[in-house]
Protein backbone atom coordinates (compact mmCIF):
# COMPACT_ATOMS: atom_id res chain seq x y z
CA UNK A 1 0.00 0.00 0.00
CA UNK A 2 0.99 3.22 -1.11
CA UNK A 3 1.38 6.35 1.91
CA UNK A 4 0.09 9.04 -0.14
CA UNK A 5 0.80 11.42 2.14
CA UNK A 6 4.56 10.86 1.57
CA UNK A 7 4.22 10.64 -2.48
CA UNK A 8 2.14 14.08 -2.05
CA UNK A 9 3.73 16.15 0.08
CA UNK A 10 7.21 17.28 -0.34
CA UNK A 11 8.98 16.91 2.47
CA UNK A 12 12.27 17.52 0.57
CA UNK A 13 15.49 16.15 0.95
CA UNK A 14 18.17 15.97 3.88
CA UNK A 15 21.03 15.33 1.21
CA UNK A 16 20.46 17.76 -1.10
CA UNK A 17 18.42 20.28 0.37
CA UNK A 18 16.04 20.48 -3.04
CA UNK A 19 12.49 20.31 -3.12
CA UNK A 20 10.81 17.13 -4.19
CA UNK A 21 11.20 13.51 -3.39
CA UNK A 22 14.20 10.95 -3.10
CA UNK A 23 14.37 7.63 -4.31
CA UNK A 24 17.58 5.61 -2.84
CA UNK A 25 17.69 2.18 -4.46
CA UNK A 26 19.57 -0.45 -2.32
CA UNK A 27 19.02 -2.70 -5.12
CA UNK A 28 21.12 -1.36 -7.70
CA UNK A 29 21.12 -1.00 -11.05
CA UNK A 30 23.61 -3.56 -13.98
CA UNK A 31 24.56 -0.44 -16.52
CA UNK A 32 25.17 -1.21 -20.55
CA UNK A 33 29.05 -0.33 -20.13
CA UNK A 34 28.91 -3.79 -17.98
CA UNK A 35 28.93 -1.74 -14.38
CA UNK A 36 26.63 -1.27 -11.97
CA UNK A 37 25.96 1.26 -9.96
CA UNK A 38 24.42 0.73 -6.16
CA UNK A 39 23.43 2.26 -4.42
CA UNK A 40 21.34 5.16 -6.35
CA UNK A 41 19.09 8.09 -5.80
CA UNK A 42 16.71 9.46 -8.03
CA UNK A 43 15.63 12.66 -7.39
CA UNK A 44 11.63 13.61 -8.71
CA UNK A 45 8.16 15.40 -8.37
CA UNK A 46 4.49 14.10 -8.56
CA UNK A 47 1.71 16.25 -9.09
CA UNK A 48 -1.90 15.06 -8.41
CA UNK A 49 -3.26 12.14 -7.01
CA UNK A 50 -2.48 8.59 -7.62
CA UNK A 51 -5.83 6.73 -8.23
CA UNK A 52 -7.52 3.74 -5.74
CA UNK A 53 -6.14 1.02 -8.59
CA UNK A 54 -3.07 3.14 -10.00
CA UNK A 55 -4.29 3.38 -13.38
CA UNK A 56 -4.19 7.16 -13.82
CA UNK A 57 -0.29 7.78 -13.69
CA UNK A 58 1.46 9.45 -16.59
CA UNK A 59 5.79 9.63 -16.77
CA UNK A 60 6.62 12.64 -18.39
CA UNK A 61 10.59 12.57 -19.35
CA UNK A 62 12.64 15.67 -19.50
CA UNK A 63 15.10 16.92 -22.15
CA UNK A 64 19.14 17.41 -21.74
CA UNK A 65 18.93 20.33 -20.17
CA UNK A 66 15.62 20.00 -17.89
CA UNK A 67 15.40 18.20 -14.94
CA UNK A 68 12.01 17.23 -12.50
CA UNK A 69 10.97 20.39 -11.80
CA UNK A 70 8.33 20.38 -14.57
CA UNK A 71 4.88 22.14 -13.14
CA UNK A 72 6.45 24.05 -10.06
CA UNK A 73 8.88 26.99 -9.71
CA UNK A 74 12.55 26.07 -9.97
CA UNK A 75 14.58 26.12 -6.50
CA UNK A 76 17.74 27.36 -8.18
CA UNK A 77 16.45 29.79 -11.01
CA UNK A 78 12.92 30.41 -9.37
CA UNK A 79 11.33 30.28 -13.34
CA UNK A 80 7.64 28.10 -13.77
CA UNK A 81 8.31 24.89 -14.40
CA UNK A 82 9.37 23.76 -18.27
CA UNK A 83 5.97 22.24 -18.75
CA UNK A 84 3.94 24.86 -16.72
CA UNK A 85 1.87 25.29 -19.44
CA UNK A 86 0.22 22.10 -19.42
CA UNK A 87 0.39 19.99 -16.10
CA UNK A 88 -2.18 21.67 -13.83
CA UNK A 89 -5.83 21.11 -12.71
CA UNK A 90 -8.03 21.51 -15.86
CA UNK A 91 -4.83 21.79 -18.70
CA UNK A 92 -3.81 19.09 -20.59
CA UNK A 93 -2.13 16.85 -18.51
CA UNK A 94 -4.99 17.41 -15.99
CA UNK A 95 -4.03 17.00 -12.66
CA UNK A 96 -7.09 16.83 -11.07
CA UNK A 97 -7.22 13.41 -13.45
CA UNK A 98 -4.27 12.04 -13.42
CA UNK A 99 -0.84 10.95 -11.36
CA UNK A 100 1.90 13.24 -13.09
CA UNK A 101 5.36 11.97 -12.20
CA UNK A 102 8.62 13.17 -13.23
CA UNK A 103 12.37 12.35 -12.20
CA UNK A 104 15.30 13.52 -12.90
CA UNK A 105 17.89 11.55 -15.11
CA UNK A 106 20.71 8.96 -14.10
CA UNK A 107 23.59 11.01 -14.48
CA UNK A 108 21.89 14.81 -13.64
CA UNK A 109 22.70 17.15 -10.98
CA UNK A 110 19.86 17.78 -9.80
CA UNK A 111 19.59 15.47 -6.59
CA UNK A 112 19.36 12.41 -8.93
CA UNK A 113 23.01 10.28 -8.29
CA UNK A 114 25.67 12.14 -11.42
CA UNK A 115 28.96 12.64 -11.63
CA UNK A 116 28.94 15.80 -8.83
CA UNK A 117 28.36 13.30 -6.56
CA UNK A 118 30.62 11.45 -3.95
CA UNK A 119 32.10 8.11 -5.16
CA UNK A 120 31.88 5.89 -1.81
CA UNK A 121 34.87 3.96 -3.02
CA UNK A 122 37.00 7.04 -2.60
CA UNK A 123 35.10 9.38 -0.73
CA UNK A 124 35.54 12.58 -3.29
CA UNK A 125 32.95 13.42 -6.32
CA UNK A 126 32.85 10.98 -8.79
CA UNK A 127 34.15 13.18 -11.73
CA UNK A 128 34.19 11.08 -14.59
CA UNK A 129 35.14 8.12 -13.06
CA UNK A 130 31.12 7.90 -12.99
CA UNK A 131 30.49 5.49 -15.48
CA UNK A 132 28.95 6.01 -19.15
CA UNK A 133 25.49 5.72 -19.26
CA UNK A 134 22.66 5.51 -21.27
CA UNK A 135 18.96 6.39 -22.54
CA UNK A 136 18.04 2.57 -21.67
CA UNK A 137 19.97 2.90 -18.11
CA UNK A 138 18.06 6.04 -17.23
CA UNK A 139 14.62 4.20 -18.32
CA UNK A 140 15.71 0.86 -16.07
CA UNK A 141 16.28 3.50 -13.21
CA UNK A 142 12.87 5.12 -13.64
CA UNK A 143 11.20 1.11 -13.82
CA UNK A 144 12.74 0.83 -10.52
CA UNK A 145 10.99 3.88 -9.11
CA UNK A 146 7.92 3.31 -11.04
CA UNK A 147 8.27 -0.42 -9.49
CA UNK A 148 8.57 1.44 -5.73
CA UNK A 149 4.98 3.56 -6.00
CA UNK A 150 3.51 0.48 -6.79
CA UNK A 151 2.47 0.77 -10.28
CA UNK A 152 2.03 -2.11 -13.12
CA UNK A 153 1.15 -0.18 -15.61
CA UNK A 154 1.87 3.55 -16.30
CA UNK A 155 -1.29 5.42 -18.34
CA UNK A 156 0.94 7.15 -20.83
CA UNK A 157 4.80 7.70 -21.46
CA UNK A 158 5.54 11.50 -22.55
CA UNK A 159 8.34 13.51 -23.65
CA UNK A 160 10.28 15.27 -26.30
CA UNK A 161 13.73 15.60 -27.54
CA UNK A 162 15.54 13.36 -25.28
CA UNK A 163 12.45 12.69 -23.37
CA UNK A 164 11.43 10.96 -26.42
CA UNK A 165 14.07 9.05 -26.29
CA UNK A 166 13.07 7.38 -23.44
CA UNK A 167 9.84 7.51 -24.25
CA UNK A 168 10.99 4.86 -26.96
CA UNK A 169 13.25 3.38 -24.70
CA UNK A 170 9.72 2.56 -22.28
CA UNK A 171 7.26 1.19 -24.94
CA UNK A 172 10.11 -1.18 -26.30
CA UNK A 173 11.38 -2.48 -23.34
CA UNK A 174 8.92 -2.20 -21.19
CA UNK A 175 5.12 -2.53 -23.57
CA UNK A 176 3.06 -3.54 -20.79
CA UNK A 177 3.62 -1.27 -18.66
CA UNK A 178 2.96 1.29 -21.28
CA UNK A 179 -0.48 1.86 -22.28
CA UNK A 180 0.36 5.20 -24.26
CA UNK A 181 3.51 6.50 -25.69
CA UNK A 182 3.61 10.07 -26.74
CA UNK A 183 7.41 10.76 -28.03
CA UNK A 184 7.76 14.16 -29.41
CA UNK A 185 9.81 16.33 -31.31
CA UNK A 186 12.15 13.13 -31.36
CA UNK A 187 13.78 10.06 -33.22
CA UNK A 188 15.25 6.36 -32.97
CA UNK A 189 18.65 6.79 -32.79
CA UNK A 190 20.60 10.00 -32.70
CA UNK A 191 21.47 11.29 -36.10
CA UNK A 192 25.87 11.86 -37.14
CA UNK A 193 25.32 15.91 -37.20
CA UNK A 194 23.46 15.85 -33.36
CA UNK A 195 26.50 13.74 -32.75
CA UNK A 196 29.11 16.46 -34.06
CA UNK A 197 26.79 19.30 -32.28
CA UNK A 198 27.35 17.43 -28.85
CA UNK A 199 31.06 16.69 -29.32
CA UNK A 200 31.40 20.39 -30.09
CA UNK A 201 30.00 21.54 -26.85
CA UNK A 202 31.72 18.88 -25.22
CA UNK A 203 34.94 19.86 -26.33
CA UNK A 204 34.30 23.24 -25.27
CA UNK A 205 33.95 22.03 -21.52
CA UNK A 206 37.16 20.05 -21.63
CA UNK A 207 38.78 22.79 -23.18
CA UNK A 208 38.34 25.07 -20.12
CA UNK A 209 41.45 25.23 -18.12
CA UNK A 210 39.34 24.96 -14.78
CA UNK A 211 37.23 21.83 -15.98
CA UNK A 212 41.14 20.08 -14.81
CA UNK A 213 40.59 16.72 -16.43
CA UNK A 214 36.66 16.48 -15.15
CA UNK A 215 38.18 16.98 -11.31
CA UNK A 216 37.17 20.62 -11.10
CA UNK A 217 35.05 20.33 -7.64
CA UNK A 218 38.29 18.64 -6.18
CA UNK A 219 39.91 21.53 -7.51
CA UNK A 220 37.51 24.36 -5.98
CA UNK A 221 36.62 25.48 -9.39
CA UNK A 222 33.72 25.45 -12.20
CA UNK A 223 34.28 25.36 -16.25
CA UNK A 224 31.55 27.95 -16.60
CA UNK A 225 32.93 29.46 -19.78
CA UNK A 226 32.96 26.15 -21.90
CA UNK A 227 29.85 25.10 -20.34
CA UNK A 228 28.12 28.37 -21.30
CA UNK A 229 29.74 27.92 -25.15
CA UNK A 230 28.53 24.87 -25.12
CA UNK A 231 24.87 25.52 -24.13
CA UNK A 232 25.17 28.35 -26.91
CA UNK A 233 25.66 26.36 -29.63
CA UNK A 234 23.47 23.91 -28.68
CA UNK A 235 20.61 26.62 -27.60
CA UNK A 236 20.85 27.68 -31.45
CA UNK A 237 19.80 24.24 -32.73
CA UNK A 238 16.75 24.29 -30.50
CA UNK A 239 15.88 27.43 -32.74
CA UNK A 240 14.50 27.99 -36.25
CA UNK A 241 16.22 30.73 -38.64
CA UNK A 242 12.29 32.49 -39.14
CA UNK A 243 12.30 32.45 -35.33
CA UNK A 244 15.41 34.09 -34.46
CA UNK A 245 15.10 36.44 -37.25
CA UNK A 246 12.09 37.85 -36.38
CA UNK A 247 13.09 37.85 -32.63
CA UNK A 248 16.31 39.40 -33.22
CA UNK A 249 17.18 40.14 -36.85
CA UNK A 250 19.77 42.14 -36.89
CA UNK A 251 19.15 44.37 -34.02
CA UNK A 252 21.86 46.55 -32.18
CA UNK A 253 22.15 45.71 -28.83
CA UNK A 254 21.46 48.74 -26.28
CA UNK A 255 23.66 50.78 -29.34
CA UNK A 256 22.95 52.97 -32.10
CA UNK A 257 26.01 52.09 -34.21
CA UNK A 258 28.68 49.19 -34.88
CA UNK A 259 31.35 49.11 -32.01
CA UNK A 260 33.58 47.68 -34.48
CA UNK A 261 34.88 45.47 -31.83
CA UNK A 262 33.85 41.94 -30.00
CA UNK A 263 31.25 43.06 -27.70
CA UNK A 264 27.77 41.92 -28.53
CA UNK A 265 26.80 44.28 -30.84
CA UNK A 266 24.38 42.02 -32.15
CA UNK A 267 20.67 41.56 -29.56
CA UNK A 268 21.47 37.98 -31.03
CA UNK A 269 25.05 37.72 -29.41
CA UNK A 270 23.75 39.24 -25.88
CA UNK A 271 20.60 36.30 -26.15
CA UNK A 272 22.91 33.59 -26.44
CA UNK A 273 25.22 35.02 -23.75
CA UNK A 274 22.44 35.23 -21.10
CA UNK A 275 21.60 31.95 -22.02
CA UNK A 276 25.32 30.61 -21.27
CA UNK A 277 25.44 32.32 -18.06
CA UNK A 278 22.23 31.52 -16.97
CA UNK A 279 22.61 27.61 -17.68
CA UNK A 280 25.78 27.20 -15.42
CA UNK A 281 23.67 28.40 -12.71
CA UNK A 282 21.80 25.41 -12.29
CA UNK A 283 23.89 22.68 -14.40
CA UNK A 284 27.01 20.83 -13.99
CA UNK A 285 29.75 20.61 -16.66
CA UNK A 286 30.73 16.45 -16.29
CA UNK A 287 26.54 15.81 -16.12
CA UNK A 288 26.36 17.80 -19.77
CA UNK A 289 29.22 15.21 -20.74
CA UNK A 290 27.75 12.20 -19.57
CA UNK A 291 24.24 13.37 -20.76
CA UNK A 292 24.38 14.41 -24.31
CA UNK A 293 27.05 10.72 -24.19
CA UNK A 294 23.83 8.60 -23.36
CA UNK A 295 21.95 10.35 -26.41
CA UNK A 296 24.43 10.13 -29.00
CA UNK A 297 24.92 5.92 -28.18
CA UNK A 298 21.13 5.45 -28.33
CA UNK A 299 19.79 3.65 -31.28
CA UNK A 300 16.81 1.68 -30.58
CA UNK A 301 17.34 -0.39 -34.12
CA UNK A 302 21.02 -1.32 -32.95
CA UNK A 303 19.43 -2.55 -29.67
CA UNK A 304 16.77 -5.06 -31.53
CA UNK A 305 19.66 -6.46 -33.68
CA UNK A 306 19.70 -3.53 -36.82
CA UNK A 307 15.43 -3.92 -37.22
CA UNK A 308 13.53 -1.01 -35.89
CA UNK A 309 10.40 -2.33 -36.46
CA UNK A 310 11.15 -5.52 -33.71
CA UNK A 311 11.83 -3.09 -31.31
CA UNK A 312 7.97 -2.84 -31.02
CA UNK A 313 6.72 -6.49 -32.40
CA UNK A 314 3.48 -6.97 -30.99
CA UNK A 315 3.80 -4.11 -28.70
CA UNK A 316 0.17 -3.40 -27.17
CA UNK A 317 1.05 0.29 -26.44
CA UNK A 318 -0.93 2.87 -28.30
CA UNK A 319 1.03 5.50 -29.63
CA UNK A 320 0.84 9.39 -30.96
CA UNK A 321 4.34 10.70 -32.41
CA UNK A 322 4.62 14.23 -33.03
CA UNK A 323 6.88 16.71 -34.83
CA UNK A 324 7.59 19.75 -36.10
CA UNK A 325 7.83 21.39 -39.70
CA UNK A 326 10.84 23.94 -38.66
CA UNK A 327 12.47 20.86 -36.44
CA UNK A 328 15.89 20.65 -38.32
CA UNK A 329 17.68 18.67 -35.18
CA UNK A 330 15.02 16.57 -35.47
CA UNK A 331 12.94 16.73 -38.41
CA UNK A 332 10.06 15.02 -39.34
CA UNK A 333 11.99 12.74 -41.66
CA UNK A 334 12.92 11.11 -38.74
CA UNK A 335 9.34 10.61 -36.79
CA UNK A 336 8.15 9.32 -40.40
CA UNK A 337 11.09 6.58 -39.93
CA UNK A 338 9.37 5.59 -36.84
CA UNK A 339 6.14 5.49 -37.30
CA UNK A 340 6.65 3.60 -40.69
CA UNK A 341 8.18 1.09 -38.29
CA UNK A 342 5.55 0.96 -35.94
CA UNK A 343 3.01 0.41 -39.06
CA UNK A 344 4.65 -2.17 -40.34
CA UNK A 345 3.71 -4.11 -37.06
CA UNK A 346 0.41 -3.00 -37.17
CA UNK A 347 0.90 -1.42 -33.60
CA UNK A 348 -1.78 1.38 -32.74
CA UNK A 349 -0.04 4.55 -33.73
CA UNK A 350 -0.93 8.27 -34.70
CA UNK A 351 1.09 10.51 -36.32
CA UNK A 352 0.74 14.54 -36.78
CA UNK A 353 3.57 17.32 -38.16
CA UNK A 354 2.71 20.27 -36.23
CA UNK A 355 2.96 23.68 -38.83
CA UNK A 356 4.99 26.34 -36.62
CA UNK A 357 8.37 28.38 -37.44
CA UNK A 358 9.61 28.33 -33.69
CA UNK A 359 11.82 24.74 -34.46
CA UNK A 360 12.61 22.69 -31.89
CA UNK A 361 11.67 24.31 -28.70
CA UNK A 362 8.49 24.29 -30.07
CA UNK A 363 7.23 21.39 -27.81
CA UNK A 364 7.86 23.42 -24.95
CA UNK A 365 6.10 26.70 -26.40
CA UNK A 366 2.61 27.74 -26.53
CA UNK A 367 1.64 26.00 -29.52
CA UNK A 368 -2.26 25.76 -29.01
CA UNK A 369 -2.61 22.73 -32.21
CA UNK A 370 0.08 20.54 -30.40
CA UNK A 371 -1.60 21.11 -26.72
CA UNK A 372 -4.84 19.91 -28.68
CA UNK A 373 -3.47 16.96 -30.47
CA UNK A 374 -2.20 15.75 -27.02
CA UNK A 375 -5.39 16.88 -25.02
CA UNK A 376 -7.73 14.84 -27.90
CA UNK A 377 -5.03 11.91 -27.68
CA UNK A 378 -5.00 11.79 -24.27
CA UNK A 379 -8.81 12.20 -23.73
CA UNK A 380 -9.47 9.20 -25.58
CA UNK A 381 -7.10 6.77 -24.07
CA UNK A 382 -7.86 7.76 -20.75
CA UNK A 383 -12.03 6.32 -21.85
CA UNK A 384 -10.10 3.04 -23.59
CA UNK A 385 -8.28 3.03 -19.68
CA UNK A 386 -11.47 3.25 -18.28
CA UNK A 387 -10.57 6.30 -16.89
CA UNK A 388 -14.03 8.34 -17.94
CA UNK A 389 -14.21 11.86 -19.16
CA UNK A 390 -13.13 15.21 -18.10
Amino acid sequence: MIDQASLLNPAGDGVTGLPGHQFVSTQGLALDCGLSLAPYTLAYTTYGQLNADRSNAILVCHALTGDQYVAEPHPVTGKPGWWDILIGPGKVLDTDRYFVICSNVLGGCMGTTGPSDVNPATGEPFGTNFPVITIADMVRAQAQLIDHLGIDQLFAVIGGSMGGMQVLEWAARYPTRVFAAVPIATAARHSAQNIAFHEVGRQAIRADPDWCGGAYQIAGKRPHRGLAVARMAAHITYLSEPALHRKFGRSLQAREQLSYGFEADFQVESYLRHQGSSFVDRFDANSYLYITRAMDYFDLAAEHGGQLADAFARTPTRFCVVSFSSDWLFPTAESRVLVRALNSVAANVSFVEIPTDRGHDAFLLDEPEFHQVLDGFLSGSAELRGLGRR
